[in-house]
């Protein structure tokens, strides 16, 4: 995968003529994309629809990121210099699994899978300045109290982790892009149905395509349900009946969140993914993310194993909460210190 994407990032590098800021924001989008060889014709499942089937993992993408820098204005792709300057720094950092096995060592380097960036500036491409849309009031609070491992010190009960600390799910749009590692996407097909299984937590969405309308609002799911079609050779996928609290993007959802998703065959091993996501509840308009995702049908899709022995979350709690603070300190006795209560949890 890493020579395959290397290879594309470097004729990307040597050839960039639609590189120029004066191009025109789809033929900079489309030059993304390989031709496909000439006489080239959609593949087709044996009853007749765009056959998507095979393993997309998008780990590739974790150099890009999803909100531009606000220095970049709206530009939505990196300039020849830029690009060159972001692609040697993520170049370098994909030896760090090589210099640490020589030291003997197991950092970042063996956990985070990145590749190199791409030439967008970011994943999302509107709002013009590729950042998400203001949040409401109601957003902003919601995001005010919202609580995870990363703004919380003292855990007191399960309220105070994130869906992706307890390993429940990473929402929507957040499943379908790349994360720090598990970022395996296989599309399977059936005739009205099509499944998209993730590496990360081990979800599948299923997506139905015999017509069928989404259940009554009050039934709920963490990726919520998906009912899609074919617009010409596009799948597009409607996704409602959100779960509120699940999705991990500017703020928590709303049981108004609703995503359309766009997936296009360009050729034989790049898909072109678009999602357009609106939650009138917590923010101002919408925005939208625009990917090539690329095949790599030998890719392995490696268990998931988030809590090993489903002992963390309590670990959290019982090292942090007042509630324990004696039972800290009787450990501490008995392994022969002096009680201290100022050691951090991270």
């Amino acid at each position: 995968m890493r020579k395959l994407v290397l290879a594309l990032a470097t004729c990307a590098l040597a050839a960039s003529p639609l590189g120029a800021q004066d191009a025109s924001f789809e033929e900079q989008m489309a030059a993304r994309f390989e031709p496909p060889p000439e006489g080239w014709a959609m593949p087709r499942t044996q009853w007749g629809d765009p056959d998507l089937r095979g393993k997309w993992p998008v780990d590739y993408l974790g150099r890009t990121p999803r909100e531009r820098s606000p220095a970049l204005g709206e530009r939505a792709f990196l300039t020849d210099e830029e690009y060159e300057r972001a692609f040697a720094r993520a170049d370098s950092d994909l030896d760090r699994y090589e210099e640490e096995d020589k030291a003997g060592l197991m950092a970042m380097g063996h956990w985070a899978e990145f590749g190199h960036p791409l030439r967008q500036s970011s994943m999302i491409v509107e709002p013009a300045n590729g950042r998400y849309p203001p949040l409401t009031a109601e957003g902003q609070e919601w995001k005010a109290n919202e609580r995870t491992s990363w703004n919380t010190d003292v855990f007191e009960n399960m309220d105070d982790f994130g869906i992706f600390d307890r390993c429940l799910t990473r929402g929507m749009p957040g499943s379908m892009l790349p994360g720090a590692y598990n970022g395996g996407i296989e599309i399977f097909q059936a005739p009205g149905l099509v499944a998209i299984s993730l590496e990360m937590i081990h979800e599948t969405r299923l997506v139905y395509l015999d017509g069928r309308e989404p259940p009554a609002s009050d039934v709920q799911y963490d990726l919520g349900y998906s009912v899609g079609h074919w617009e010409g050779d596009t799948l597009v996928i409607e996704t409602t009946n959100f779960r509120p609290g699940m999705s991990m993007g500017p703020a928590p959802n709303s049981d108004q969140l609703r995503i359309t998703e766009h997936l296009t065959l360009m050729n034989d091993n790049q898909i072109r993914y678009e999602a357009w996501v609106r939650d009138p509840v917590v923010m101002e308009g919408h925005y939208k993310i625009d990917l090539p995702w690329l095949r790599e049908d030998d890719y392995g899709m490696y268990e998931y194993a988030c809590h090993e022995g489903n002992v963390q979350i309590r670990g959290y709690i019982t090292a942090t909460s007042p509630r324990f603070a004696e039972e800290r300190a009787q450990a501490w006795i008995e392994q022969g210190e002096e009680p201290s209560e100022g050691v951090p949890v991270r």
